[in-house]
Parts: C-alpha cells; sequence; structure tokens
C-alpha cells in the first residue's frame, strides 16, 4: 500500500477491490485446465506450459484507449466547447470528451455545484479526492471552509455558481501539465460564457494565473479587481487564497477576510 501511496495512487475506481493476482491465477488455472481436458480427449498426454508461456497469458480485460495530447487535442477540445448550446450539453460534450487523459484515472467528471444564475461563478483549478468522490466542486474540509467564507458576506451554494477550470482530479493531486491544462481550458471558458456571470471568483494562484493569464502569485493579485474578458463585455474578477491554502497556512484567513468584505461591497453596490 505504501507503493501505491507514493506512486499517487489513493483512491479506488470500482466499489470492490479485486485481487488481480488471484484472478490471473484462476485463468491460468481454468486455461491449464481446458487444454488437459482437450489433450485427454484426444488420448495424448497433458502439456507442459514452461515459465515463459504462462508469462504471455494475459487477462481478458480490456485496456483503456489513451488519447496522444497535442495541438490538435486542443483544437477538437475547442471546438467541442463551442459546439455546446448551453450548459447541459456542456456537460454532455465534455463527458463524451476523451481527449484528457486525466478522466481515465478520475472516478467522476466534475462540472459544477450551486446556481448558475446567481450571477456569481467561483472557479478553482483541479477537484480533489472527496470532489472525485461524489462528482461535486468544493465538498471536501475546503469546500466546508469555503461554505462558511461564503455564509460570513451573506451567501451561500444557492447564490454561487462553483466549477473549475480541470473538470478531472489529477492522480494524487499532482499539478495539472500546461497540456493538460490547456486541453481543458476550451471548457472552462465555454462555460463561464454559458453561464455569463457578473461576478467572477477566483480561487488560488493557479485559477488565476490560468484565466487571467499572467505570472503574478498569489500575493500580488489576491484582493484586486481585474478584468475577464468575454466577447461583447467584460466581467469584474478578484482573486483571493483557495481555501486548501487557508487550511495550510491559517494565518492568511485575515488577508482572505479582507477579499471577502471588497465582494460584499461590490455586491452591494451593483
Amino acid at each position: 500500500m505504501l507503493w501505491y501511496k507514493h506512486a499517487g495512487v489513493d483512491i479506488a475506481l470500482q466499489d470492490n477491490p479485486v485481487d488481480q493476482f488471484a484472478l490471473f491465477k484462476q485463468q491460468s488455472k481454468t486455461r491449464q485446465n481446458s487444454v488437459t481436458d482437450r489433450a485427454g480427449q484426444l488420448g495424448q498426454s497433458r502439456p507442459q506450459i514452461d515459465q515463459p508461456t504462462q508469462a504471455k497469458i494475459r487477462r481478458n480485460t480490456p485496456m483503456p484507449e489513451t488519447a496522444i495530447p497535442d495541438e490538435n487535442t486542443v483544437k477538437k477540445a475547442r471546438e467541442r466547447a463551442e459546439a455546446a448550446g448551453s450548459l447541459d450539453e456542456l456537460r454532455e460534450i465534455m463527458a463524451g470528451f476523451k481527449g484528457c487523459n486525466l478522466h481515465l484515472s478520475a472516478k467522476n467528471m466534475v462540472f459544477a455545484d450551486g446556481n448558475p444564475a446567481s450571477g456569481i461563478m467561483i472557479i478553482g483549478e483541479a477537484p480533489g479526492r472527496e470532489e472525485d468522490m461524489h462528482g461535486l466542486p468544493f465538498v471536501g474540509r475546503s469546500g466546508q471552509l469555503l461554505d462558511r467564507m461564503l455564509a460570513a458576506i451573506g451567501l451561500d451554494r444557492d447564490k454561487v455558481y462553483l466549477s473549475n477550470i480541470i473538470p478531472w482530479r489529477p492522480p494524487g493531486n499532482r499539478t495539472p501539465t500546461p497540456l493538460e491544462i490547456e486541453i481543458c481550458r476550451p471548457f472552462i471558458e465555454r462555460h463561464i460564457t454559458l453561464a455569463s456571470p457578473g461576478l467572477i471568483i477566483l480561487l488560488g494562484g493557479a485559477a488565476a494565473k490560468i484565466l487571467l493569464e499572467t505570472q503574478l502569485g498569489i500575493v500580488k493579485l489576491r484582493g484586486r479587481w481585474k478584468k475577464y474578458p468575454m466577447a461583447e463585455h467584460q466581467i469584474d474578477t478578484i482573486t483571493t487564497f483557495h481555501p486548501d491554502n487557508l487550511l495550510a497556512h491559517p494565518t492568511q484567513k485575515k488577508l482572505a477576510w479582507q477579499d471577502l468584505l471588497k465582494i460584499k461591497q461590490k455586491l452591494a453596490n451593483d
């Protein structure tokens, strides 16, 4: 189990565990018995299967089809994203998209939660373990903290719309690769267009760097109003700390509270 943990495997993809070694032995035994029975019918002695031959026996479980991520994959992602005319269509298109190999290790696709008509869209970078298990964004410890942060300024999940840039959990919560980000970018951009929020809250420096196309870190980005460009208008956007960051560094909560007060004031003025 320690080997799996170091490899980043910390979640099962099936509800029940499968002993693949026992399964392999059983399938091998079944094949050998079949050969023995056949040889007996022909009046022949049981053939001996040498070790190299046994090693070539494969399970009947089909291997998942992996994609070769490249610029063409990014182009296909953008074409499919632009074809979505509604949030339901976008969800269906993303569920059927196999160009990002992260879906192979994820248990569920994490699309969104909350009220898409709220006018407030909250976006993080990628789902974690609990989010992958439930198929919803921000439901683990960080999600519970986020709920308390929202409640502090009079908001809840019925008054906001939550999503992530990456809809599938990277194995072991590793950082998404630049190519994985570019493949998923068209979907979150289309997601924002279809939801058409009046305000965007970015959680964490990674999400801000991607959507605002900047190299600035979270310390310089947080609490500052920016503009997210749309085809016909620009959306007021603010960045604050990701709840995961606040759980790891509680002293930054005072800065996050300052950001929340700016959001509250903005909503009051609008």
